[in-house]
């Protein structure tokens, strides 16, 4: 049964309805989460207090929450679509997702930090089923654009901008200290919490289907076959789905990838927080543009053009990482000339142990590339006798026989890995003292950083829109309003699954590429060295990016090529 969203007499319909801007600012609320708790501050922090296991466990317990929500969204929103369930379904989740939350902060093992993260981020999560599903309750179907994007703006501008700042001086302010961390965590808590009021207060269910309350769960589960059936046989919600499957899977895989280009670059924790800070403001105009855009060239053309920046920012992505790779190929290389036959003359798991070692230097050496004293960068002897730079932070840790990264079977493994590596002091000291290298790399980096911040830039024109406007295109297709919780689960489901496959295929060009390296060279991955490989995979990383434009090319051509015939059909 369906009621008709009542309008507010001589109200002007350009200006927005008290449901319509409480809805909107659900996204002022939660927002806070995502880029507090999800992308910038936390973390960071529990890294820092995890270690090694806490973080494998991290990606566990993220992808199991992630995963539980996605394959639980259709059956939530079947509920939901139940008279008066939605508000109530929003409002449990939102409850678990705040008090969760704040369980991270008053809790020192990491062990407790991860349980209180996962159960907020199933609580966010399956918030955002719900939140997504009033869309189709507060506002018409000529006004969802609008409404739509601004939510994304107003999540950018409120959320995820003015308690995130807020933070970061508090943590700059203090060093990043432990009570810095706690604040910024309990502002998520009370911003998520007293924005989403108005919600709970104005938004009201319109659309619904009538059931007793003792067949709930058997009504749900008979809707949700029947919405699955409504799906398959509406080609415009089949092709739409399928299309943005794809679509947005590049869209989030281009943002996945962004922090691990900018750590290739060398930016830090600082930086990569500016970086995420730039793409926020930008987001917000754009947002609200991509919203006026659509009503007068219409979404399905917005959104092919927000699509054909992401064709831009993976070639940014590409000549990026390609720019700077000769020179940290050319490290990579003289450290793997200097320690040749290093791992060769230790056995079992002492050898694996060097080989970490020297992977170690490999990667951590990159960081060092760029800097104003490149010896000092490389290895330093401090005032108190402490050793410091990249390598000297090896030797330190060899020389500390309770260090659990570098474990030897006994003293005398670990006091000849000590011999070795002190002996790589000399070749990187004269690496180092290469002015003319150091100068074509920081004018390399140069280059490759302002491109970081182009594409930072790019992202933030069309990452809200696309969001918004898939969002708003999809309402509008449903063909069923009444059942728009079932409806909107299942476009949860084909976002949170769109994540899996781009990080898979940038995996497996990046691996083809490799092999093909490794083929022209007349080698295999088992005649390879050790070396030889990671040398190889450096140079086919940023391959990787380019395969996911074909993913949006996928996309592209699902959404305009079949998906204005389906809705015709």
């Amino acid at each position: 049964m369906a009621q008709p969203a009542a309008r507010e007499p001589g109200r002007s319909r350009i200006r927005f309805t008290k449901p319509e801007k409480s809805w909107i600012l659900y996204d002022w609320a939660n927002s806070v989460y995502a880029t507090n708790m999800m992308a910038a501050i936390f973390p960071i922090y529990y890294a820092s207090v995890a270690g090694d296991a806490g973080d494998k466990w991290w990606g566990i317990g993220v992808s199991a929450a992630s995963l539980l929500i996605a394959v639980m969204a259709p059956v939530l929103g079947a509920i939901g679509d139940f008279r008066g369930m939605k508000k109530r379904m929003l409002t449990a989740f939102l409850i678990i997702g705040v008090a969760f939350t704040a369980l991270t902060a008053f809790v020192g093992s990491w062990q407790w930090m991860l349980i209180g993260y996962v159960l907020s981020h199933i609580g966010y999560s399956g918030a955002n089923v719900f939140y997504d599903s009033f869309l189709t309750d507060v506002t018409e179907g000529e006004r969802m654009d609008k409404v739509s994007a601004w939510g994304y703006a107003m999540g950018y501008l409120g959320g995820s901008t003015i308690p995130f700042v807020i933070s970061i001086v508090f943590l700059l302010a203090t060093g990043f200290s432990v009570t810095a961390v706690k604040f910024s965590i309990l502002i998520t808590c009370v911003w998520w919490a007293v924005f989403s009021i108005p919600l709970l207060k104005n938004v009201h269910q319109e659309h619904y289907v009538d059931t007793p309350p003792r067949q709930l769960v058997s009504s749900a589960m008979r809707n949700l076959a029947g919405t699955m059936k409504a799906i398959l046989h509406n080609r415009g919600v089949l092709v739409f789905l399928l299309a943005y499957f794809f679509y947005i899977d590049g869209v989030n895989t281009v943002i996945s990838l962004a922090t691990n280009y900018g750590a290739t670059l060398g930016l830090g924790s600082t930086g990569m927080i500016l970086a995420l800070l730039v793409t926020q403001i930008v987001a917000v105009p754009c947002s609200i543009l991509f919203g006026r855009l659509a009503k007068r060239l219409g979404s399905v053309n917005i959104i092919i053009g927000a699509i054909a920046v992401y064709f831009v920012i993976c070639s940014v992505g590409f000549f990026m990482g390609q720019n700077v790779e000769p020179y940290q190929l050319d490290y990579t290389r003289m450290v793997d000339d200097a320690s040749t036959g290093y791992a060769e003359q230790f056995t079992g798991a002492d050898r694996k142990t060097m080989e970490q070692i020297l992977a170690d230097l490999r990667e951590d050496g990159k960081d060092a590339l760029a800097a104003d004293d490149r010896q000092a960068a490389f290895y330093a002897e401090e005032a108190d006798g402490s050793l410091s730079g990249v390598l000297g932070g090896i030797l330190g840790r060899l020389q500390d026989e309770e260090n659990t990264r570098y474990v030897f079977s006994g003293t005398i493994a670990r006091e000849k890995a000590l011999s070795l590596v002190g002996q790589l002091r000399e070749p990187l000291a004269a690496f180092a003292a290469d002015s003319g290298k150091q100068a074509d790399y920081q004018d390399a980096l140069a280059f490759s950083s302002l491109l970081f911040w182009l594409m930072a830039v790019l992202v933030g024109t069309v990452q809200g829109g696309i969001q918004a406007l898939s969002r708003s295109m999809y309402g509008k297709l449903i063909p069923d309003k009444d059942r728009s919780g079932e409806f909107f689960g299942f476009f949860d489901i084909f976002g949170k699954f769109s994540s899996i496959m781009g990080p898979a295929l940038v995996g497996v060009v990046s691996s083809v590429v490799a092999n093909g390296m490794l083929g022209a060279q007349g080698l295999t991955a088992q005649t390879a060295t050790a070396e030889q490989i990671d040398a190889i995979n450096a140079q086919s990383s940023h391959y990787g990016i380019l395969s996911i434009i074909i993913i949006i090319i996928v996309g592209a051509v699902l959404y305009f090529g079949f998906l204005p015939k389906a809705e015709h059909a």
